[in-house]
This record gives structure tokens, C-alpha cells and sequence, in this order.
């Protein structure tokens, strides 16, 4: 079972998955909400409601994960809202990551036992990625490091040209999803759509309005390659 974890732009049929059905699981970690249909389980990362937007911070990824892996998921992929750190990668960019950066706290489900796992973005759904892009004629940039900050907020100019200097996108999601799924062994990698310049890397000013604006422009094409990855893996 692939498992899909978004913002709202895959849901309703948009991303090729049909009839989806709303549930509401609990888990030890608090109630997720996933949309199933025969094809993938399905995670609005945000929630479905515009005017009760989950926040980055508030995000509960174990109990997310923890729905995954209840649900028999053996493989996820995700699809993330990034800023870019490097001229290089402007807004539209599409990105599949190979590596990530996280010096705050993230979530685990690891609190009894000092087991210790190395944190990594799978490589065969990289590939799986890239090949997915190819076939339908989109160009994705293979690689690049994805550094995650706590949010809401928006970073200062200062901290871009810090990151700037070891990493190429900035977001507030990827990283704690990666480990926890890390953590249930469960495969993960990410298609990051690139949708503004970290502030101060131009002289423009950076909203959240032109962030959505921006992101509207890779929807088609993250819808295009999310669906031809699920008919070429056979869900």
C-alpha cells in the first residue's frame, strides 16, 4: 500500500486517486485523518479545513505515521512546500531531495529504548521519482539538501544566509516526517516544489500570498507526476 502525505492540492480525485473515503484513526499518539481509496491511504498534512490551517509546529507526525503503518502503507511519498536557498532554484523549481538538515527537535516515537537510527530519504523512491518526472517529460532536479525550521515563522535574513551556505531548500515539514518513518521503517521520499525565494536571497518582499500564488503554478505538474508514479508502481 503506497502511502501519500500533501497539502490539500491531491485531494478529491485531483491526484488520480479515486473515491477516496474519509477516516478518522486513533492511535497512542492522538486521532489522524486519512482519506483511503483502493489505490493509496492519503494524508492532508495541513487538515481540509481553509479556516482551521494545521500549522507546521502543530502537526502530529507520529500519530500520522503511526495511521500509515496501521494501515499496512510499505512505502511514502510526500510532497512539500519549500523556499530555495540558492539563485540557481527559483520559484516552479521541482526538487527530489537526497538529504536533510534538522538542528531543532523533531518527534519520535523512540522514547524507552536507546535504539539509534540513521536518518535517510529512501534512494529507490528517489529513483522511483525521477523516473515517474521523466516519463512525463517534467524536468526535476535530482538531489539537493533540505533544511527544516521549527515555523510558523518565516526566517530571518540573517538565518537564510546562514543555510544558504549548507543547503539548498528550507521548509518546515520533510525532516520530521522522514525520521519517524525512519523510525517505523517505513520508506520515505519527497518531491519539493520550490515556491519562493528565502527571504533576503531577493530583493522582494516575501508573503504568504505570493508563496500560494506561486505554488498554484507546480500543482498540475505534482498531480501529473504523483499519478504516473501510482500507475507505474500498479496501485
Amino acid at each position: 500500500m503506497l502511502g501519500i502525505i500533501s497539502g490539500t492540492i491531491l485531494l478529491h480525485g485531483k491526484g488520480g486517486v479515486d473515491e477516496m473515503k474519509e477516516k478518522r484513526i486513533d492511535t497512542d499518539y492522538g486521532e489522524a485523518l486519512v482519506f483511503l481509496s483502493s489505490r493509496a491511504v492519503m494524508v492532508p498534512r495541513h487538515g481540509i479545513d481553509p479556516g482551521n490551517h494545521i500549522l507546521p509546529h502543530r502537526i502530529n507526525h507520529k500519530a500520522t505515521m503511526t495511521a500509515l503503518k496501521s494501515l499496512g502503507v510499505t512505502e511514502i511519498i510526500a510532497v512539500n512546500s519549500t523556499g530555495s536557498l540558492k539563485h540557481h532554484l527559483p520559484p516552479g523549481t521541482l526538487v527530489v531531495p537526497d538529504d536533510f538538515i534538522n538542528l531543532t527537535g523533531v518527534p519520535t516515537i523512540i522514547d524507552r529504548h536507546p535504539i539509534h537510527i540513521t536518518p535517510r530519504l529512501s534512494p529507490d523512491i528517489r529513483q522511483k521519482w525521477m523516473e515517474a518526472a521523466r516519463h512525463c517529460g517534467i524536468d526535476v532536479v535530482d538531489g539537493g539538501v533540505y533544511w527544516q525550521t521549527t515555523g510558523p515563522r518565516f526566517e530571518t535574513r540573517a538565518e537564510i544566509r546562514l543555510m544558504s551556505r549548507f543547503a539548498d531548500l528550507v521548509g518546515m515539514t520533510m525532516a520530521s516526517e522522514a525520521i519517524i518513518a525512519g523510525e517505523m521503517e517505513i520508506p520515505y521520499a519527497s518531491l519539493c516544489s520550490v515556491d519562493n525565494y528565502g527571504h533576503g536571497l531577493v530583493d522582494k518582499e516575501l508573503t504568504m500570498d505570493e508563496i500560494i500564488r506561486c505554488s498554484r503554478k507546480n500543482t498540475e505538474k505534482i498531480i501529473t507526476i504523483v499519478r504516473t508514479y501510482m500507475e507505474r508502481m500498479g496501485t
